[in-house]
């Protein structure tokens, strides 16, 4: 399963994107800013420019698991290997406080924030939670 982030909208705390499921529209997301970090950037650079819970992941191309998280206490989907970042997931909320550096989907989106966002994440999570059952890699690709 492929899903791609398209970045769109940014403003000074936030960036809000289109989110496709193999092609298709899914949802709105939001993000925290966007200052303009690179998968391909050295860890000293995404360090020199990253502000901790208030920036956006770099763009790439990441694995996408689902694993329990410690602070949700719940299953979620989690990104791998993204520089500079731990514990990336995707998951409910919605404005840029509960971002910090996640990625929230919504089914609609206003000024530094979605809505709908419980109902976009759950059609979601099953998306992805059907695809790893059945054996399939998923990746997300943010641009």
């Amino acid at each position: 399963m492929e899903l791609l982030l398209d970045r769109d909208v940014r403003t000074t705390s936030s960036t809000t994107g289109k989110l496709y499921v193999d092609g298709q529209f899914h949802s709105f997301v939001l993000e925290d800013e966007d200052r303009g970090l690179k998968e391909s950037m050295s860890l000293a650079e995404i360090a020199e420019r990253k502000i901790h819970g208030k920036t956006c992941i770099p763009e790439g191309r990441y694995p996408v698991i689902i694993n329990q998280s410690p602070r949700f206490k719940r299953l979620l989907p989690r990104l791998l290997n993204v520089p500079g970042y731990d514990g990336v997931l995707i998951h409910p909320g919605n404005t840029e406080v509960d971002t910090e550096g996640c990625i929230l989907p919504g089914y609609a989106r206003f000024a530094d924030g979605v809505t709908s966002s419980r109902v976009a994440f759950n059609a979601l999570f099953e998306k992805i939670k059907k695809a790893i059952d059945t054996g399939d890699k998923v990746f997300i690709t943010i641009q």
